[in-house]
């Protein structure tokens, strides 16, 4: 078992987290039940995934964990690039998260190779 707080990709999943919860907040409130639950849902996961997974004892069920999390930073880039396509929040103010969350995956499957190795 793992100190999660102490993982980069923990510390970066809060940074995500939190900006995703800012961007949220700049989406129309016709959003506010689907589009952006969704973000805050899929962006609070890559954290709490990861925290988890550390609580477990085999390799196997963390590895698990890791994998969730990664699965939900794919939905969430998939969500940003949607909204930048349908023009809901300027390009150039999603490129940052974009950049965050791709960040987030390669660091997630570079620890999931380890995990698994």
């Amino acid at each position: 078992m793992r100190n999660f707080k102490e993982l980069m990709i923990w510390q970066k999943g809060m940074d995500i987290w939190q900006e995703c919860y800012k961007l949220s907040q700049l989406l129309p409130n016709d959003e506010r039940f689907g589009l952006v639950s969704q973000i805050n849902r899929a962006s609070s996961s890559i954290p709490a995934n990861i925290a988890e997974g550390s609580g477990r004892k085999s390799v196997k069920d963390q590895a698990r964990f890791i994998q969730i999390a990664l699965g939900s930073a794919f939905e969430l880039e998939t969500f940003f690039i949607g909204i930048a396509r349908l023009e809901l929040i300027e390009e150039n103010i999603v490129n940052p998260i974009l950049n965050l969350i791709i960040e987030e995956q390669k660091m997630l499957s570079g620890y999931l190779k380890r995990l698994e190795a």
